[in-house]
């Protein structure tokens, strides 16, 4: 049974300020614990989406409207998918995405609409072109074949900025998305966009294409380590705090009723 002087070492721990930091550390652990599991479950979905790119990414090339049809977005089960398209290029709505770089060179995306027999379009990324290092639309971009032209590519979603992003602006935009095309682009648009990976017949002068999708874990494991090593700390700075003042209250004579 504790003595009277144990007690009295104990007894800060029923004070106002230590019920509030104790649970300030239960609430801070179970937070990082929280968060930790978080990061696991989207290392899964990434395991689970890589498998889906590889699959896609693996299969033949199939018609691009049996995937989508104007109207329908490219969701996490269509993305990457491998698709071929005939039309021709509608360079008078071309646009340039700024501020992209490549091992930190500066350039521009060059998306294109491409025109397709049954009226609706599809945008095409025809891939990167390095620039100076400015804010201004590049004029040396090398033009698409003209005429009929088959191009394969894989199936993008668009992306989620906002509408500023996405709006042409003096012939550029931040960011590719179909929605924000829809103001340019006479035709009716499909969903999302190609990241184009060759065309018949070919560019006179070609662009840089878009690099294959990074397939590995990513950082989820390490970061799900970090947060469990926060909560963890909580709890140990928790009781390394008690246990100085218990020290110091410890080195006092009890208090006189």
């Amino acid at each position: 049974m504790p003595s009277d002087q144990q007690r009295f070492q104990l007894s800060f721990l029923l004070s106002r300020r230590w019920i509030v930091f104790a649970l300030f550390v239960v609430v801070l652990a179970g937070t990082c614990t929280r968060l930790g599991f978080w990061q696991l479950e989207r290392l899964e979905h990434r395991l689970d989406n890589n498998q889906v790119v590889k699959r896609h990414l693996s299969a033949d090339p199939v018609p691009l409207l049996t995937v989508l049809a104007p109207g329908h977005n490219v969701d996490e089960t269509t993305e990457w998918t491998r698709v071929r398209a005939t039309g021709s290029y509608d360079t008078a709505n071309e646009v340039t995405v700024k501020f992209t770089t490549r091992d930190g060179a500066p350039g521009v995306d060059v998306v294109t609409p491409l025109l397709m027999p049954d009226g609706s379009a599809v945008l095409v990324n025809r891939g990167w072109l390095q620039t100076k290092n400015t804010t201004a639309r590049p004029t040396n971009i090398p033009p698409p074949p003209s005429g009929e032209v088959t191009v394969m590519g894989w199936l993008r979603s668009d992306s989620g900025a906002d509408e500023q992003a996405v709006r042409p602006v003096d012939g550029q935009v931040r960011a590719v998305s179909s929605k924000g095309m829809e103001s340019v682009v006479p035709n009716e648009l499909v969903g999302g966009y190609l990241n184009l990976r060759s065309q018949e017949p070919a560019a006179a002068t070609s662009l840089d294409l878009e690099p294959k999708p990074e397939l590995g874990q990513g950082p989820h494991f390490f970061y799900a380590l970090q947060w469990w090593f926060f909560g963890l700390l909580a709890v140990i700075g928790y009781f390394w705090f008690a246990r100085d003042e218990m020290k110091e209250r410890g080195a006092r004579p009890k208090p006189a009723a």
